[in-house]
C-alpha cells in the first residue's frame, strides 16, 4: 500500500510541491470524479466537464513548485473548477451576443440588398414604360419629373400651351398607371 493513500490533503500538497507523482495520483483519484460530477451538474456537458477537470489537474501539476493553497485542498479544487465554469459561461454569453449581432447584421444587409435590387428592377421597369410613351408626352413627363419644372415652364420651353402640357402629363400618368398596374403607386412617389 502506498504511503500517499494515508496522507492528509495538506501532506499530499507538500509532497506534490516536491514532485511526488504518487501523491499527485492520489489527489487525482480522490477528487477527479467528484469534481467531474460538480462540473457536469453546472454545465450539463460531459466533454466540457472532463476538459475542465483535466485542465485543473494539468495546471496543478505544472504549477506545483509555486502552488499556494490558503484554504483546504478541497476548497481550492472546487473553487478552481467553479471559476473555470464561470469563465466558460461568460465566454459562451459573449460568443452568443456576437453571433446574434452578426446574424442581425447579415439579416439587415440581406433585407437592404433585396430592397435595393427590387428598387432597381422597379426603376428599370418604370424607365422602360416611360421610354415607350409618345415623344411629346415623354418630353413633358421628363421635364416635369426630372427638372421639376412647372406646366408654364414646360409650355414655354416646348412652345406649347399650358393646357396641352397639363393634358400630356395627365395622359402620361394614365398610360403609366395602366401599364404598371400596382407599381403605379411608385409613380406618385417619383
Amino acid at each position: 500500500m502506498s504511503a500517499s493513500k494515508t496522507c492528509t490533503d495538506l501532506e499530499l500538497i507538500d509532497l506534490i510541491k516536491l514532485g511526488d507523482e504518487q501523491s499527485f495520483a492520489e489527489v487525482f483519484n480522490r477528487y477527479q470524479s467528484l469534481l467531474f460530477n460538480f462540473a457536469y451538474k453546472k454545465l450539463h456537458d460531459q466533454d466540457r466537464a472532463k476538459d475542465i477537470v483535466q485542465d485543473l489537474f494539468i495546471k496543478l501539476w505544472s504549477n506545483r513548485a509555486t502552488l499556494k493553497i490558503k484554504t483546504s485542498l478541497n476548497s481550492y479544487l472546487y473553487r478552481s473548477v467553479l471559476n473555470n465554469i464561470l469563465n466558460i459561461v461568460k465566454h459562451d454569453l459573449i460568443k452568443e451576443e456576437y453571433v446574434n449581432s452578426l446574424q442581425q447584421m447579415i439579416d439587415q444587409s440581406a433585407e437592404e440588398s433585396d430592397y435595393k435590387i427590387r428598387e432597381k428592377d422597379i426603376e428599370k421597369l418604370i424607365e422602360l414604360e416611360i421610354a415607350a410613351l409618345p415623344q411629346k408626352m415623354r418630353e413633358v413627363f421628363m421635364m416635369r419629373r426630372n427638372e421639376f419644372l412647372s406646366n408654364k415652364e414646360v409650355a414655354e420651353r416646348l412652345d406649347l400651351s399650358e393646357q396641352t402640357v397639363e393634358t400630356h402629363m395627365k395622359r402620361a400618368l394614365k398610360v403609366l398607371r395602366q401599364r404598371l398596374g400596382k407599381l403605379s403607386y411608385f409613380l406618385s412617389i417619383i
